[in-house]
């Protein structure tokens, strides 16, 4: 029964806490929704061990069966194999870190009892997610997930500001999750079921490579990942979503379910495998997404703005992985970047808390002295994100994607040169958050130095931002994959058509110099030469590119014009059809009877005793009738 414990464990002290949270005090909360957690860490990683000591052999357990209709069955079943592992353990881990932050950050909220039980509920959900043997409960974990997104964006509902942005991560998300539910259909369709060992044992006997309906199905998957990894076209709410809570943050648009899409297509790989269009198509969106993405993160003022659209652009970079058919380095990728992005939040958490819940950027300044331990873990974690060669981990999981991009088999010449320009644009963005932040002039006074509760997690997270990248040195450092080696029972092989240790070392160089570059370049927009670089962006040309980078490309503003106010227009013109009126006529039915009915309610003794006569007469003389026709 240990796999099942992994999620069932966080269910029921979500359960406990949405019964009971506001009848207990923050100290049993906090044990509660921390201890839950590290429980279930603790059985992951007893699973995890079990795995290993089975070479890698996948564990599955059925719990009991869910759904038995005939011509189809589904049941509760888990599934551990190298795959899931590396997921769990990095829900449950990166998970502990963020909730023992968290009742440091959120001690002071009335809604604490609350703010956990949604935090529960959505690690249980994402441990579904990334478990689950069949389809139909992996799409479960899935829109669990998307509905705690949705409560802990809006956490702080009295603002109007934060519902919209729930609202908004909710419905655009949900165009992705509709393609992906008529990916399933189809599958159980063709398949006759929707276990995910059976359908990818299946497929490359049912089609062959291009077939229009398995490259159909591969488009309606990477739909549903597009939306929840918020990836180009659909990554617009993922901005806004900022407005919930930093933890919120660092957990779920960072470290874990933003991820999900990338879980989703390794997970289906011979589904991709056999539609070479899709795939190609999930290499391009990852590579015009980290690109744009970088451009909008340049201009951000809001820190945790800045790191929303870093998040969008560094899956974009794992997108890339898969489209190039590099699954394990997309992988590896997920595990670094869940360690330096929730170490990156937590610490402008620390930050924002510091500075009396201040977000701009521009109002910060002087906080490397005021906040020496926020910063020395920020500056890991920033080294981490740009790929500092060889002493970050974030070096040896993008560099690697960069490198396949063009070497693997799905590889391209212009996937390369995107991913550089991520890597110059990465370099430029980070280091201008981390020089207007911790450097230059005292602009807001600090309120609160953070304590150790919040700062522990963050010194856990800069150790495994630094070492984490050793577990899978690239060739040129000894052909030590280890993390390759773990995946490989469940993802194939990434096929290298330029095998060249030459231009290995070279591409390598010339991403270490783009993001040094970067850096020098923040280092003079920001620091040595600011009045020249403020002339040079008051341009007339430069203020209108900065806005448009700033909103995000315009995205919005696109699909109102194209969508909502379309769809809003019809809506006004057909409010009063046919249709509407009869149900409009229905409801003033019913209010003219409930008003009649009302009427006989006068107040008055003897309508009441006459009422009652009359029926009674009415129910004898039926009575008689009845006897007398018998």
């Amino acid at each position: 029964m240990l796999p099942a414990l992994i999620p069932a464990i966080p269910f029921f002290s979500a359960c406990i806490l949405m019964l009971w949270w506001k009848r207990i005090n923050h100290t049993a909360v906090t044990v509660i929704a921390c201890g839950s957690i590290a429980l279930s860490s603790l059985v992951a990683l007893i699973v995890a061990a079990t795995v290993a000591g089975h070479d890698r052999l996948p564990l599955v357990q059925h719990v009991w069966q869910w759904l038995q209709v005939p011509g189809f069955t589904a049941g509760i079943d888990f599934r551990m194999d190298a795959l899931s592992v590396v997921f769990t353990l990095v829900i449950t881990i990166v998970g502990l870190l963020i909730h023992v932050y968290a009742t440091g950050y959120m001690q002071e909220d009335e809604d604490y009892g609350r703010f956990f039980a949604c935090m529960n509920l959505f690690v249980g959900s994402m441990l579904v997610l990334v478990m689950a043997d069949n389809l139909l409960l992996l799409y479960l974990g899935w829109e669990g997930v998307g509905l705690c997104s949705y409560l802990l964006i809006g956490f702080w509902y009295k603002d109007p500001a934060n519902g919209y942005a729930a609202r908004k991560a909710f419905i655009v998300t949900r165009v992705g999750d509709t393609a992906m539910a008529i990916a399933l259909f189809m599958l159980y369709q063709y398949t006759g079921t929707l276990n995910i060992p059976e359908i990818l044992q299946q497929v490359g006997g049912l089609w062959t490579r291009g077939d229009g309906v398995i490259t159909l199905i591969a488009l309606l998957l990477l739909g549903g990942a597009v939306g929840k990894s918020a990836q180009l076209p659909l990554q617009t709410w993922l901005p806004d979503a900022m407005a919930g809570p930093t933890p919120v943050s660092a957990l779920i648009h960072a470290a874990t379910m933003v991820t999900a899409g990338v879980y989703l297509i390794a997970r289906m790989h011979s589904v991709f495998e056999l539609a070479p269009a899709a795939q190609t198509t999930t290499a391009v969106i990852g590579a015009a997404t980290l690109v744009i993405a970088g451009f909008s993160a340049l201009v951000q003022t809001d820190i945790k703005r800045v790191l929303a659209y870093s998040t969008i652009s560094q899956i974009g970079y794992m997108f890339l992985a898969l489209g190039c058919g590099a699954w394990s380095a997309a992988i590896f990728h997920f595990v670094t970047h869940a360690f330096f992005k929730a170490l990156l939040f937590m610490g402008a958490g620390a930050v924002i808390v510091a500075l009396h819940h201040e977000q701009d950027m521009f109002k910060m300044g002087g906080l490397r002295k005021l906040l020496p331990g926020v910063f020395w873990v920020f500056l890991i974690g920033s080294a981490s994100l740009t790929a500092i060669p060889f002493v970050t981990a974030g070096f040896y999981s993008k560099d690697q994607i960069i490198w396949l991009s063009w070497s693997a088999a799905g590889g391209h010449t212009g996937y390369w040169l995107a991913g550089l320009l991520g890597a110059l644009l990465t370099g430029m963005y980070t280091f201008r958050m981390v020089f207007l932040v911790f450097y230059g002039e005292v602009k807001t006074k600090v309120h609160r130095i953070p304590g150790s509760v919040m700062m522990m997690p963050l010194y856990i997270l800069a150790f495994l931002s630094t070492v984490a990248g050793f577990i899978e040195l690239p060739h040129t450092l000894g052909h030590v994959t280890l993390f390759s080696n773990w995946l490989q029972p469940v993802l194939p092989a990434v096929e290298i058509l330029h095998e060249s240790l030459a231009m290995e070392w070279l591409s390598q160089l010339i991403s270490a110099v783009l993001a040094l570059g970067g850096i020098w370049l923040a280092w003079c927009w920001v620091i040595q030469k600011p009045r020249g670089m403020t002339e040079f962006l008051s341009m007339p040309g430069q203020l209108w590119l900065q806005g448009f980078w700033r909103r995000g490309w315009d995205m919005d503003a696109l699909y109102d014009a194209l969508m909502v106010k379309p769809f809003v227009y019809l809506s006004d013109i057909n409010s009063k059809d046919l249709i509407d009126k009869i149900y409009t006529g229905l409801a003033q039915l019913m209010e003219w009877c409930h008003n009649m009915m009302a009427r006989t309610q006068s107040g008055v003794l003897r309508w009441y005793i006459m009422g009652v006569v009359l029926g009674a007469v009415a129910v004898l003389s039926v009575l008689i009738w009845r006897l007398y026709e018998v």
